[in-house]
């Protein structure tokens, strides 16, 4: 499509600068300026704010988060065959994109924002360590976290595990930690056939905002109890949590030992995590 921003449009930018996308990277860009952009929307009013990016490739969301008013945005990328398309973008904003050549895995992320007030994560997140990132930052040691909100770019499947309750055909480990954390939703999807390379499934933005006051659980025994009772998530919670208590813990929790694991809320969890010796 053509440029909104008075730079040239991403495939042109994507040819001329030879970035066809890496499968070993998760690579898969967005293309269309208006998408990204929404993206961008989705992460609220973002001026005054500093918005951290990863895997931002050719930079389209880049280019609409700086549109959108961000006042800084750090972009990490490690793909080093990008790093000439998002200089481009650099000189396009004076001062307001700082591109960081490197891991998103191997980041400090709170020291790259000290001191900043407003901070959010915005990103089209690579396939290949989405859910590892999100993890990331959901297990900070400080809370309330360095950041205001995550707005993050998944595949449908992982990003219906994120937002999943009690009940619900994907709730698993991943819910009860997003949950237990922080407020989240799907905002929209997006499908295939707006990335390029297309992927073969649909992807869907999520928002979590961290909650400021969690319920308390040491997080070690959080993963303890949801790693044992989705281990074995169609036995009754007496058989599945065996290994670290069964029936003594599920008495001490006041929970049913006839239940299973996908019944139970983010809070119950919480208190067979806080029952665990």
């Amino acid at each position: 499509m053509s440029a909104i921003d008075g730079l040239p449009p991403l495939r042109e930018v994507i040819e001329r600068h030879g970035l066809a996308a890496k499968k070993s990277l998760g690579q898969n860009f967005l293309l269309d300026l208006n998408l990204t952009g929404k993206v961008a929307r989705a992460a609220g009013d973002l001026s005054g704010a500093t918005v951290i990016e990863v895997g931002p490739g050719p930079g389209g969301l880049t280019r609409a988060l700086l549109m959108h008013k961000a006042e800084k945005v750090i972009a990490i990328e490690r793909d080093e065959r990008c790093l000439p398309a998002l200089a481009e973008i650099a000189e396009a904003y004076p001062g307001r994109l700082e591109v960081i050549s490197g891991d998103a895995l191997a980041i400090d992320y709170a020291g790259l924002v000290p001191g900043v007030d407003d901070v959010r994560i915005v990103a089209n997140l690579p396939y290949n360590i989405g859910t590892e990132l999100l993890v990331k930052w959901l297990t900070v040691g400080a809370w309330p976290p360095f950041y205001r909100s995550l707005t993050l770019m998944f595949q449908k499947e992982v990003a219906e595990r994120v937002v999943a309750r009690a009940g619900d055909e994907a709730y698993g480990r991943l819910g009860v930690l997003a949950g237990w954390r922080a407020d989240s939703r799907i905002a929209f999807d997006i499908s295939p056939q707006a990335f390029w390379p297309p992927p073969k499934v649909t992807s869907s933005v999520v928002h979590l905002v961290p909650k400021p006051a969690p319920l308390p659980a040491e997080l070690r025994k959080l993963e303890r109890v949801t790693q044992a009772a989705f281990g074995q998530r169609r036995k009754m919670l007496r058989q599945s949590l065996k290994a670290v208590g069964g029936e003594a813990l599920l008495t001490q929790a006041g929970i049913d030992g006839t239940r299973r694991a996908e019944t139970l809320s983010v809070e119950e969890f919480v208190r067979l995590a806080n029952a665990l010796g």
